[in-house]
């Protein structure tokens, strides 16, 4: 058995030894209710057995649902167990003598937990409103005054997000009066043969100045090849270490896109942004879709006035959001000023089935607006 389905029995022998265990409940009802933790904390195993790959859980939606709520509240109740367990050593400390736990606060954290992770999921799942951002970028030409740009990212079509989620978000972009549509990648979790249907919906996208995309490194876990070919059928212009020139009479706004940081370890083509840039008008504003954040100081260099990133989910939880951070060269939710240079980090319009909570961290489809930097 791979070493993190191990690691994922950690926070279920917490809970059953320090939140279960010490409850005046029978003995039989403990195990059982052991059993079933610790089942719930092998979910990503049962992914993995379901479709090949822990990215990718073919249940029904209720039960993937389903496990992402135990799963999230597992989690949590583990840290609001430890968070109790460092009380009680502060008291026992404080009156130096062994301190117990009353059962009524085990109770509560359990019954917090639970609540928490169904709104987290709730929250996970919604189709998420317009968020609108401006950004101001030098040297805009006055045609680009005003010029809107729509970013999806990390849709995760699944299981979990399938074909009606996937007609809902396309309405609401649609509806949104963008000039262009750009996805910054993670379309998908799951091969093009389990994913066609739910994927189908992305055709009715649509913009004055077309739809553009990169991948993410999501679709490298899925025959990167196979996924560039059906997504191109669906009518999204991908843009792997390339870009695209839009124009407005005699102006030019330059759109460029790179490959993920994971691509060499499948054997494609690592980003970049040389190369995406190559041939581009002297001049004309850059945008770079780049589906993570971490180079945004080489982006910045070469001269690009606004990236739009994705990747993070914006850290998903509260607090969670500084671990992701630091992942990501510091860059996990919202804008940043790097150098001369815009970049904003999306929260994310879906989110991986595999760990669907958002606590302080709603999801978004961001509409930009294109500013003269005065």
């Amino acid at each position: 058995m791979p070493i993190i389905f191990l690691v994922f029995l950690i926070p279920a022998i917490y809970v059953v030894s320090r939140t279960l265990w010490p409850l005046a409940l029978p003995l039989w009802s403990k195990v059982v209710v052991a059993l079933l933790l610790f089942g719930v904390s092998q979910y990503h195993l049962w992914s993995r057995l379901s479709s090949g790959s822990v990215f990718s859980p073919e249940f029904p939606r209720p039960v993937v649902m389903l496990f992402n709520w135990a799963f999230g509240a597992l989690v949590l109740l583990m840290l609001l167990q430890i968070v109790l367990d460092l009380g009680l050593l502060v008291t026992a400390v404080v009156r130096w003598q062994r301190a117990a736990l009353p059962g009524a606060l085990r109770y509560g954290a359990m019954g917090l937990a639970a609540l928490a992770s169904a709104i987290a999921v709730a929250n996970a799942v919604r189709v998420p409103p317009i968020r609108d951002v401006e950004v101001a970028i030098a040297g805009l030409p006055p045609r680009f005054e005003g010029y809107r740009i729509l970013q999806l990212t990390d849709l995760h079509i699944s299981k979990l997000f399938p074909a009606a989620w996937a007609s809902a978000v396309v309405a609401r972009a649609n509806a949104a009066g963008s000039d262009v549509i750009v996805v910054t990648g993670d379309f998908i979790d799951g091969s093009v043969d389990m994913r066609r249907d739910d994927v189908a919906p992305l055709q009715a996208l649509e913009a004055p100045d077309g739809v553009w995309a990169i991948p993410g490194n999501h679709e490298y876990f899925f025959d990167y090849g196979a996924w560039m070919r059906h997504l191109t059928s669906l009518g999204v212009r991908m843009l792997p270490n390339a870009h695209t020139v839009i124009r407005r009479g005699g102006a030019e706004l330059v759109v460029a896109g790179v490959t993920d940081l994971s691509a060499p370890s499948v054997g494609e083509a690592a980003p970049d942004v040389g190369l995406a840039l190559r041939g581009a008008p002297a001049g004309a504003p850059i945008v770079l879709l780049d589906h993570q954040p971490r180079r945004a100081r080489h982006a910045a260099a070469k001269g690009v006035a606004l990236q739009l990133s994705g990747h993070t989910h914006g850290g998903m939880i509260v607090g969670l959001d500084r671990l992701v951070a630091r992942a990501n060269a510091g860059f996990v939710a919202g804008r940043y000023q790097v150098g001369g240079m815009t970049l904003y980090v999306s929260n994310g319009t879906g989110l991986w089935p595999g760990f669907a909570l958002r606590l302080g961290v709603p999801s978004e489809i961001t509409r930009f607006t294109l500013r003269s930097k005065m």
